[in-house]
């Protein structure tokens, strides 16, 4: 049996991938993205402190990886969500349903999971599994 073909995905208007990992990955016309957290990908800084702020960002990083892809936000089809603090949920959910459950489009399934520590101390960082 041979192994599926996997392509990597990469762009420039999110954050490169700084070890031994692709930005996404497509395999069958799945695309498998890395997680984000709130790095902007020209500074290479994390947005400010706040869980708005860093949503935002992880939500524009995604945008782009999926764009590389040929996808959209409305092509997602599950997320994985890690927050810090839990207590970030209510704000961060706004934002994520902003992004990825508009009026009219079916939202992604979803799991939430509070997490000890993030990359560069950040606040949430997302994944998501889309279809091209």
């Amino acid at each position: 049996m041979s192994e599926p073909r996997k392509q990597a995905v990469i762009t420039e208007e999110a954050p490169s991938a700084i070890g031994p990992y692709s930005q996404a990955v497509v395999v069958d016309g799945f695309v498998y993205t890395s997680g984000q957290v709130g790095f902007d990908p020209y500074t290479g800084q994390i947005s400010a402190d706040g869980i708005e702020a860093q949503t935002e960002q992880v939500m524009r990083n995604l945008k782009a990886v999926l764009a590389a892809a040929g996808c959209r936000m409305a092509d997602v089809i599950k997320t994985t969500v890690f927050l810090k603090d839990m207590n970030d949920f209510a704000a961060m959910n706004a934002i994520y349903a902003r992004h990825l459950s508009p009026e009219g489009v079916v939202p992604p399934a979803r799991s939430t999971v509070e997490v000890a520590r993030l990359p560069r101390d950040a606040r949430v960082e997302i994944e998501v599994i889309a279809r091209q």
